[in-house]
């Protein structure tokens, strides 16, 4: 079993999630703001639940994962960032690299935190997992992520089709 590490920006800490995450992940997960370029149905507290499991094991089987993305000012937990291998049925296939995601409650939106944290995530996958592609899949509509995915150095590689639903692979 891997323990996650924790990485700390000038405002943000990125730690393990825990059970006691539950609600503010949920009211996250919930928000049709978050949720619109996501698959697009609010995620219920049985399904919240089930993705902190599917956090913790992905550290567990793969030595990579998620983090729980906080504010260290405040302490409050914001979002979700971090590494997968989901066994996406999608061509091109994602299989053998990390596959990128994140996700940050409205409030945090405007305020740079995704670019910060994406910056110090990259940076652990740098040093700790340098032979494996990043890649990550984007809606096109989302504008926000893709400038995200942009600033920190990811190409648009490929334009596919995944849940009936235009995506962009993108490839660092």
């Amino acid at each position: 079993m891997s323990s996650v590490p924790v990485l700390e920006t000038e405002r943000l800490r990125l730690r393990a999630h825990r059970a006691d995450d539950h609600a503010e992940c949920t009211a996250i997960w919930s928000n049709p703001e978050v949720v619109r370029h996501i698959g697009g149905r609010a995620f219920t507290s049985e399904e919240v639940w089930r993705r902190l499991l599917q956090y913790v094991g992905l550290w567990s089987l793969l030595g990579y994962g998620y983090w729980a993305v906080e504010e260290k000012a405040t302490g409050r937990y914001i979002g979700d960032i971090g590494f997968a291998d989901f066994k996406r049925d999608l061509q091109p296939s994602l299989e053998g690299m990390l596959e990128f995601g994140w996700v940050l409650a409205p409030h945090a939106h405007g305020k740079g935190y995704a670019s910060e944290a994406v910056a110090a995530v990259m940076a652990w996958a740098a040093q700790y997992q340098p032979a494996l592609r990043a890649v990550c899949i984007i809606d096109p509509a989302n504008q926000p992520s893709i400038r995200v995915a942009e600033k920190a150095g990811f190409k648009r590689w490929q334009e596919t089709t995944y849940h009936g639903s235009p995506t962009i692979v993108f490839s660092r």
